[in-house]
């Protein structure tokens, strides 16, 4: 069989020459030329599956791609580097026609896989990184190249990923539309890289990159709204916060646009932990329910990118610096704050700060009597929507004024379940039951107490704390649809449902209740994930389970490492063996002991050739599970081709 593919190993010792065995080589400037160049790497998603469902049908594609492409890069005044296999390297003198010549190549072959069936269509990656190289000849070498190639298996099918560095060249000069993706740590190389994406939706050739700077903008939109819905006093705390000082200097106000384009035109925020200023660590779970009902509200309105509570709740009681957290989880805005509860009486100090330049956007103390806990939590949320110029909808407003009880009492319950629910430990669980179960007892109408129960009961069986399996699903699924038929707008209620069905094999259902509750929190970062991995396990859009999981990690990098590993599995099924292992060393920076990972590091590691390392990982695994059976291995799967993919990977680690 004729070989065209190159692996990622042989790639990288092909074009790097640092760190080579571990030897730094240094050159002497009067030996090598050096030269600033924008560096273009292409390759197809999938190839693997394309060559060995027809070799003949996806060389003569190939070809065909290759010369469009070449003809392309000629136009766009650069030069062809190498093409080994379906890897594509080519350089410019202009970053702007690197980027152009990108677009335009991903136009032009949308087109032509237009004509061809869906299981056919070659679909490219490309990544654009501007950095210094060494020449030699023809032949360019360097970490520039290796980050390019990174960027190429950050990119989606079809689509383009650039460097920050590439970005900062064309960000004025381009009509294309970026969505920044935060600071990635890519194999081999020391520094994480900055990460943006072409938007290539139709019309996104239209808009400009970052946000669109119409007349309305965000800044008049946000006084309009001010003036509509805050009061004098209040308005006027916004005006004096959030204007923009005239000493701003220009590194602060591209940062802040960089920040700004973390989701698009989507204004981000992470509500950190509100500090528990009671005296009385008993308390800490009511500052802890008051942060997450923030969260929750913030994330029901659709312009707002929220990160996730699981993630948000890493920094707590951490001295932390606004400017580290922003740039860490790719936000704009931080809340801050603190709550002392005395008696019947409450103190809740928040403020909004710019992450990027460190300024205070709106800071305000609260005293009030425990009674207007709901009040003070809605006029909260309503701030911070009205300072960040976000578009309010009526039903999405609606929705975080109603906290589904009148009652403290059934109300406090529900947050104490859920402080002793985040511990994750056998010990308590009981206490979450009893919490939940008081919550229902003193409101038989609260619905998010329902649904919190019955998400007590899912997990029960998701952690192997009953023996009972099948009694304890029905329970989840009898409670979450007790909490759908109460308060139907509640998401957290149709994501238990979805996640029971997902339990239960039952795909479609599950994908219903899912996109429902979606539909009602777009930030849930748990039903996107739970969404992707129905989507995975029924054998059904493995792309769109992939984008899901990916954007769920977007919003909640710290939830879970068994996230990791299942987007990690979707790209294995995907033939993307170089990504699921670069999302498995992701995972194990935050999760170095998960087990789990070892066993799809295996399949992944033998598939790519990396043989030592396959069986290495294989005899981790088996250090953890000494009892492993292949052959009961992967029954998840609907479609048996997925669950034989994975197991010819585990018997080429050396699974028996």
């Amino acid at each position: 069989m004729p070989q065209f593919l190159i692996s990622e190993n042989n790639y990288e010792k092909r074009y790097k020459l640092s760190n080579l065995n571990g030897i730094d080589y240094q050159m002497e400037n009067d030996r090598f030329k050096r030269k600033l160049t924008a560096i273009l790497s292409a390759d197809v998603k999938g190839y693997s599956r394309l060559m060995g469902e027809d070799e003949e049908a996806t060389v003569q594609t190939l070809q065909e791609y290759r010369r469009v492409m070449s003809g392309l890069i000629e136009q766009h005044r650069g030069r062809v580097v190498d093409s080994p296999g379906d890897n594509l390297l080519a350089e410019f003198a202009s970053v702007v026609d690197s980027v152009r010549c990108a677009w335009n190549i991903q136009k032009e072959l949308k087109k032509r896989n237009g004509g061809l069936p869906e299981d056919r269509q070659m679909k490219y990656r490309i990544g654009i990184n501007m950095g210094d190289v060494i020449a030699e000849g023809d032949r360019i070498y360097g970490d520039g190249l290796n980050i390019a190639a990174r960027l190429e298996g950050l990119a989606q099918a079809g689509g383009i990923c650039i460097s920050g560095t590439t970005y900062e060249h064309i960000k004025n000069k381009l009509p294309y539309r970026c969505e920044y993706q935060g600071e990635q740590t890519v194999k081999n190389i020391k520094e994480p890289v900055q990460v943006y994406r072409l938007i290539m939706g139709p019309g996104a050739d239209a808009e400009k990159v970052e946000e669109k700077r119409s007349g309305w903008g965000p800044r008049k939109m946000a006084a309009l709204a001010a003036a509509v819905i805050l009061p004098a006093a209040a308005a006027i705390v916004f005006f004096g916060y959030f204007i923009k000082p005239e000493s701003e200097s220009k590194t602060e106000l591209d940062s802040r646009q960089r920040a700004g384009s973390a989701i698009g035109a989507k204004a981000s925020i992470v509500v950190l932990p509100f500090a528990n200023l009671s005296g009385d660590p008993e308390q800490e779970y009511f500052s802890d329910g008051i942060t997450n009902d923030i969260i929750t509200d913030l994330s029901r309105f659709r312009e707002i990118f929220v990160i996730a509570g699981n993630t948000a709740f890493t920094y707590k009681g951490k001295a932390v610096k606004i400017k580290e957290v922003g740039q860490e989880l790719g936000v704009r805005y931080v809340l801050e704050g603190s709550v002392q509860k005395l008696g019947d009486k409450l103190r809740i100090n928040a403020k909004l700060v710019d992450a990027v330049s460190g300024h205070h956007i709106w800071a305000e103390r609260y005293d009030r009597d425990l009674k207007d806990l709901f009040a003070v939590q809605t006029e909260i949320v309503q701030t911070i929507v009205t300072t960040l110029g976000v578009k309010i909808h009526a039903v999405e407003m609606a929705r975080v004024k109603g906290k589904g009880t009148s009652s403290l009492e059934a109300y406090d319950y529900l947050m104490r379940g859920w402080e002793y629910y985040a511990r994750r430990t056998r010990a308590t669980h009981n206490d979450v039951r009893r919490m939940f179960e008081k919550a229902i007892e003193v409101d038989p109408n609260f619905a998010s107490a329902y649904a919190a129960l019955g998400e007590y009961y899912r997990r029960t069986v998701s952690y192997g704390w009953t023996e009972f399996n099948d009694k304890a699903l029905q329970k989840a699924e009898d409670l979450a649809r007790t909490a759908i038929m109460l308060d139907d707008a509640s998401s957290s209620a149709h994501r238990v449902l979805g996640r029971v069905y997902l339990r239960q094999g039952q795909y479609n259902l599950a994908v219903s209740e899912l996109q429902r509750a979606l539909e009602l929190n777009p930030n849930d970062a748990i039903s996107r994930m739970t969404l992707g991995a129905v989507m995975l396990y029924s054998g059904e859009r493995v792309d769109e389970a992939i984008d899901l999981m990916k954007s769920s990690l977007r919003f909640d990098p710290k939830e879970s490492p068994g996230n990791y590993m299942e987007l990690a599995i979707a790209q294995y099924l995907n033939g993307d063996y170089a990504e699921a292992i670069t999302t498995l060393e992701r995972g194990t920076v935050l999760w170095p002991d998960f087990a789990g990972y070892s066993i799809v590091f295996a399949a992944a590691y033998a598939q790519t050739g990396r043989t030592a390392e396959a069986e290495q990982a294989a005899r981790e695994y088996m250090r953890s599970d000494p009892f492993f059976e292949l052959d009961s291995y992967g029954s998840a799967f609907r479609n048996p081709n997925d669950r034989a993919k994975v197991i010819d990977g585990l018997r080429k680690a050396g699974f028996k």
